[in-house]
């Protein structure tokens, strides 16, 4: 590829149009998938380096081939907006991301997020809300619940999105949850009916890759993977590492499990902290999301 086919396939200044070196931007209303790159790193609570991830994601992506080993996601076509402004305060922020969102749902798209700490899904959340999206739940992969009404006094912060969105009264299905608080299990009980889960400690040991959704969950889901939820030695490239956690093939067979049953009306892929020198973990993130879209793809 030339200098300037290069050139023409960044979105902003180093952010790379997702898989740019094998497919043209489409026009936004052509694509099936609206890849949102959202660099927000404000309230980690231990490593760093999530603010890294979606512009390593999308270089990475240029690796990639179009066909995933079962069908080629491109086909339909995936349009990569400009990386969201990431200056002012969190609430700010939040609402750009729903913006962002909305705009994608609005073209006909599906939001496909990459953070970015995980606050980033509650603007995701907002977006497809005031975008009249009605009767979806939310399945998250994740090690950490995510429950506390907040952390360090911030209820923006990564470890509290979680509450933020079960807030709006939208069901929640978290699945390879292994480090909670107190009051992270206490909401759970609170919220018994909406909040459901399959933690770790029962997933893994049992080799568990495919769910059954409750009857009454919504016909529709927008699915969340905390990079963390998978174990750290499939991605040690994360700020909040904890041990036992998912496998690659295990997550794969979780989502289409759920793709299966429900409507995926958007995914995310959150806390990716780009480790440098260390290239394959980026590769394995920006797979990871087109994999999901080929799930996608073949359950539609």
């Amino acid at each position: 590829m030339s200098e300037q086919a290069e050139f023409d396939q960044l979105v902003a200044p180093g952010y790379p149009v997702f898989l740019g070196s094998e497919i043209q931007q489409p026009a936004p209303n052509a694509a099936a998938y609206h890849v949102i790159p959202v660099p927000y790193e404000e309230s980690v609570s231990y490593g760093g380096g999530t603010g890294d991830g979606p512009r390593a994601i999308l270089e990475a992506s240029w690796q990639l081939e179009t066909w995933d080993g079962i069908s080629t996601p491109s086909d339909e076509g995936i349009y990569t907006q400009p990386p969201v402004d990431m200056n002012g305060d969190a609430a700010t922020i939040v609402e750009r991301i729903a913006e962002a969102t909305r705009y994608a749902v609005e073209q006909g798209a599906m939001p496909v997020a990459l953070g970015g700490e995980h606050t980033v899904t509650y603007g995701v959340i907002k977006g497809l809300l005031a975008a009249g999206e009605t009767d979806f739940g939310v399945v998250q992969i994740d090690a950490h619940a995510d429950l506390r009404d907040a952390y360090e006094g911030n209820p923006y912060s990564h470890a509290s999105v979680m509450k933020r969105i079960v807030d709006h009264d939208i069901p929640l299905y978290q699945l390879g949850i292994r480090a909670f608080c107190h009051e992270e299990v206490e909401c759970r009980a609170a919220r018994e009916g909406q909040i459901h889960y399959q933690d770790a400690v029962t997933l893994v040991p049992n080799g568990i890759s495919a769910i059954q959704l409750p009857e009454d969950f919504p016909s529709k889901v927008f699915f969340t993977v905390d990079i963390d939820g998978l174990d750290p030695s499939v991605f040690p490239s994360t700020g909040t590492p904890v041990p036992g956690g998912l496998g690659w093939y295990q997550t794969l067979g979780l989502f289409e499990s759920v793709a299966r049953q429900r409507k995926i009306i958007g995914f995310d892929l959150m806390e990716h902290a780009p480790i440098p020198g260390f290239h394959a973990y980026d590769f394995a993130a920006s797979l990871l999301v087109y994999k999901l879209m080929g799930i996608v793809q073949r359950n539609r």
